[in-house]
């Protein structure tokens, strides 16, 4: 086996296992947040949690086998580093920009429904 495909085994293995940790650690702690501003219910919260979960993991992984291509052949185990942190690298600041997005959305979404006051059931 090449270095090239080494340093693509690599990035994918690095990559699913981190996109998989921060999917786990953000649907843990934010069940609390989505219970918080769903005023209680347990099951649409279990279930917008599981939704956001699906739609990070198509998004993340969709992102991570577009950005595999490495340009050109991985010639020595230093140029294997090199890549590989690139390409970690940017995997991590792509999790982390589609965590700050979810954060800014539910706490936009938790402003306005606390605005609107809770309905009175028929």
């Amino acid at each position: 086996m090449d270095l090239t495909v080494l340093t693509y085994v690599v990035y994918l293995l690095l990559s699913v296992l981190l996109t998989v940790w921060v999917a786990r650690t953000l649907s843990r702690t934010g069940h609390v947040f989505l219970v918080a501003l769903l005023r209680g219910d347990e099951t649409v919260a279990g279930a917008v949690n599981r939704l956001l979960v699906v739609g990070f993991y198509l998004l993340d992984l969709g992102f991570v086998t577009l950005f595999m291509r490495i340009g050109g052949t991985v010639g020595s185990i230093r140029a294997c580093f090199e890549a590989l942190s690139v390409k970690i690298g940017t995997v991590l600041l792509v999790l982390g920009v589609f965590h700050l997005l979810n954060v800014y959305l539910l706490a936009r979404i938790r402003r306005r429904s606390a605005r609107v006051p809770e309905r009175e059931p028929a």
